[in-house]
């Protein structure tokens, strides 16, 4: 009977756990649906073909700037979570009534459907690196892809070395940029390489593959003397509140080096320490010489004293031992001890 009770009591309560975890095991993960400005996404589920979208370059988050991920069909009351990296969300686009800008929105987002069984919120980004987004929702995940393409060309830079001997062939870099300072393959940045009166004017592209992209390099010839100034300047965006100052043109100075006159400078430098180390050593070895005839000199001077002193000590001797004899001639009974 005991026995009958217990087996009883196991049935129950597994079929009690059983009741309990049915909910989660049939909870609906529901659907999810990618687009953006209206019309179904390209890509996004693999990293190797994320979605491609426009960075914000009027600093508004619009339809035709971000993803939108909409979840429908899950449960009633279901929250649905979702996590950024290099890459923003936000709960709802730009209108006339209400900005949605490049630097509002967070990484994380939650949204409680509440009543109902769906969710929306949109996907945007200032990079052109690619980003990802978790959706979370009962109790299943899923990994979509963005990625930004560089805007506008914004700004640009140069690099050319401060100085350059002369001849020598040397290499200018310029770098275009869009607003969130992203590289911009295919802009064209010019150059005006000016020297001794003339300057050359050079069309430059920039770079689209990924190892050099929105970057390209011009060599030039260094003239014989004076120096080559380089100014790049290019057709730039028109600025726009909120966003980074557009630069349109940027310049540097070569100054060319006079390999002759450096080394003749450089041999004279030497050639002065050279003299100026033999002076050391003329001077270090007088000074030794002067020493050893000041100890020469001392040692012989005490040499002399020792001499005289040592005679001086012996004559002494001799006078005592004299008067010594004397004395214990005179006075057997009391005598004195003789110097040795």
């Amino acid at each position: 009977m005991n026995s009958f009770k217990k087996v009883s009591l196991i049935i129950a309560a597994a079929l009690t756990s059983t009741m309990l975890v049915s909910p989660a095991a049939n909870a609906n993960a529901g659907t999810v649906t990618l687009t953006v400005a209206g019309s179904a996404a390209t890509g996004g589920t693999v990293v190797t073909t994320p979605v491609s979208l426009p960075v914000p370059a009027d600093n508004s988050i619009d339809a035709a700037d971000a993803l939108k991920i909409a979840v429908t069909g899950v449960d009633t009351g279901t929250v649905v979570t979702a996590v950024a990296v290099n890459a923003t969300l936000v709960p709802a686009l730009a209108t006339t009534a209400t900005a949605v800008t490049a630097s509002s929105g967070t990484s994380t987002l939650s949204i409680a459907t509440g009543t109902g069984t769906a969710a929306d919120f949109y996907v945007y980004t200032k990079s052109t690196a690619v980003g990802s987004v978790s959706i979370t929702r009962a109790g299943t995940t899923t990994v979509y892809y963005v990625q930004g393409t560089a805007g506008a060309l914004n700004s640009i830079t140069l690099s050319a070395p401060a100085s350059a001997a002369a001849g020598t062939s040397q290499v200018l870099k310029v770098s275009g940029y869009d607003v969130f300072g992203n590289l911009k393959g295919g802009a064209t940045i010019n150059t005006l390489v000016s020297s001794s009166g003339a300057a050359t004017a050079t069309v430059l592209t920039t770079d689209t593959t990924t190892a050099t992209v929105g970057t390209k390099e011009q060599t030039i010839t260094m003239p014989a003397s004076g120096s080559v100034t380089v100014v790049a300047y290019a057709t730039v965006a028109s600025a726009v509140t909120g966003l980074a100052t557009p630069i349109g043109s940027t310049s540097s100075t070569i100054v060319v080096r006079d390999l002759v006159t450096e080394l003749a400078t450089v041999n004279a430098a030497l050639a002065a320490e050279k003299v100026a180390r033999a002076a050391d050593k003329v001077a270090a070895d007088k000074a030794l010489a002067d020493a050893k005839v000041a100890s020469d000199s001392a040692t012989a001077t005490l040499k002399a004293e020792n001499e005289t002193l040592k005679k001086t000590i012996a004559d002494l001797k001799t006078k005592f031992n004299a008067l010594a004899k004397k004395w214990n001639a005179k006075f057997p009974k009391l005598k004195v001890n003789w110097i040795k």
